[in-house]
């Protein structure tokens, strides 16, 4: 099985990074959408289209936080911020701090990002493929704050004049974090700290009550990007779509330039593939927004509703990842990847499909899990076909960086861009024959 090599893939991804931030609506994700149209082209893929999907673009312009101690207005903390995406666009609030959510105070809430021991999802996953045995100490850092969105919900119930996240807990200096992505308007303004900035915050509220001024400027305005879509007839009536996203909080090669270099490389590999050797019609889908609560999945949904029900497999990739360490304070790729969850439909012939693939690719440190397992739907681009009960295997890495700036070329897992080409074929090859199940 001859697939595109681990050079080529980068070059895409270099491509893809190179256009530069990448937020739904931004002209960086409508460049990358239309040079990826093109290489479904160039592939030989028919039907290339574009098809428009509406969304809001949020394009933040600054924030800061200016807070002094009530007893001593000399004593002033003045730091810069990041303003939560789609919370309030312009605001200037001065207010008192308070640490719970208070009627017109600015909360501050301390956040930590989260922590999950791997011997803890090996027993909730139908399988692993662990042959290192990493499983029973290694930890995975998740890279947001599971309580950070409560705490934000309190504030905006207890009305709140402001919100400030302060990452104490990022194991690295950085305020960029790129969370909520749902796309929903809330209606206050609401930043996060860097680490630093946050310990410096947190220190002065502890030697008495504070007041502080928090300003944000930022734009929300409709916009249209683009989902790409391009098909590759086979020898059967039923179809396997496969997918990822496009956009990105930042320039951000692993979220999602690297899934798009898988996408790539599964269409380049088909379309030299007779139509014959082709066990389904095959549908290669690029989607916009997904930064944007999905916009492109639910768009592509929307419109082809019709297509679902001959769907015996919808294949998504996303995150070729390496695992990190924090070396005096810096994020150092490691030689070894981020742990792989495959979220597979609960039908035992397609989990042992998957398995049996990780195994005979050896894609070490890999879960297959259910879909729901973390939430009622995959955290996934692709999230949105498992209401649909499309039978469906989503790949993804959630390393710390993911929605940090500093998801940059040097995290992509180069050595598995290969291998995981080779998997995603073979679970195509294995839906041979297969028909969709009238209901999973």
């Amino acid at each position: 099985m001859i697939v595109s090599s681990a050079a080529q893939m980068m070059e895409w991804i270099e491509t893809v990074v190179a256009e530069g931030v990448r937020r739904p609506g931004y002209p960086a994700d409508d460049r990358v959408a239309q040079w990826a149209a093109g290489l479904f082209a160039d592939f030989g893929l028919r039907d290339v289209r574009l098809p428009p999907v509406e969304l809001e673009a949020w394009h933040p312009v600054g924030a800061t936080l200016r807070a002094h101690l009530d007893a001593d207005p000399a004593t002033i903390v003045e730091v810069a911020a990041f303003a939560l995406p789609y919370t309030m666009e312009k605001a200037r609030v001065t207010a008192p701090l308070a640490r719970a959510p208070e009627p017109g105070a600015i909360v501050v809430k301390e956040c930590v990002l989260g922590r999950l021991p791997q011997a803890l999802l090996r027993e909730a996953a139908t399988s692993f493929y662990d042959p290192e045995g990493v499983f029973d100490h290694l930890e995975q850092i998740l890279p947001m704050d599971l309580d950070a969105m409560a705490g934000l919900g309190a504030a905006i119930e207890a009305g709140a004049a402001g919100f400030v996240g302060a990452f104490t807990g990022m194991p690295w200096e950085s305020r960029d974090h790129y969370v909520p992505y749902d796309a929903v308007r809330r209606p206050l303004p609401a930043v996060w700290l860097s680490r630093d900035d946050s310990r410096r915050l947190l220190a002065l509220m502890s030697e008495g009550p504070c007041t502080a001024t928090l300003s944000v400027e930022a734009e929300v305005r409709p916009a249209v990007s683009r989902n790409v879509t391009g098909v590759l007839p086979g020898r059967s009536d039923q179809w396997v779509i496969i997918g990822s996203h496009h956009d990105a909080p930042w320039a951000s090669a692993v979220e999602d330039a690297s899934g798009v270099a898988l996408v790539l490389a599964a269409a380049r590999y088909w379309s030299q593939v007779p139509r014959e050797r082709r066990p389904h019609n095959l549908l290669f889908l690029l989607t916009a927004g997904h930064m944007a609560h999905a916009a492109g999945t639910r768009a592509f949904i929307a419109a082809n509703r019709d297509l679902l029900g001959k769907v015996v497999l919808q294949l998504h990739l996303e995150h070729a990842a390496l695992r990190c360490e924090i070396v005096d304070g810096v994020l150092v790729p490691t030689a070894d990847p981020e742990p792989r969850w495959w979220f597979t439909t609960q039908d035992p012939r397609l989990e042992k499909l998957v398995h049996d693939t990780l195994v005979a690719e050896d894609l070490r440190r890999s879960f297959v899990v259910r879909p729901d397992i973390f939430d009622p739907m995959p955290l996934t681009d692709g999230a949105f076909f498992f209401p649909e009960k499309v039978p469906r295997v989503h790949f993804l890495a959630a390393p710390m960086y993911l929605f940090d700036s500093a998801d940059t070329l040097d995290k992509v897992d180069q050595a598995a861009l290969e291998p995981l080409t080779r998997a995603a074929i073979r679970i195509v090859l294995g839906t041979d024959g297969w028909t969709r199940p009238p209901d999973l």
